[in-house]
């Protein structure tokens, strides 16, 4: 699933995560190095074709992610 926002953020999610805006962002995740709490939640915003789903999980991976570079 693709979605782009007004803000020029951009998620697609197949299994793996990519998460750009402009030249600022550029985050890719293989299925395996998401947070399991998050797969959940990606699949369910698939389920039901959410883009504000799909943001709202893919914000919250980057700030996991983020947590964990030191």
């Amino acid at each position: 699933m693709k979605c782009t926002y007004d803000d020029g953020l951009r998620v697609d999610y197949t299994g793996s995560l990519h998460i750009s805006k402009g030249k600022d962002v550029d985050l890719v995740l293989k299925a395996e190095d998401i947070p399991e709490r998050y797969k959940e939640e990606l699949e369910g915003a698939v389920r039901h074709n959410s883009c504000g789903e799909l943001k709202s999980t893919a914000l919250k991976v980057t700030d996991a992610v983020g947590s964990y570079i030191p």
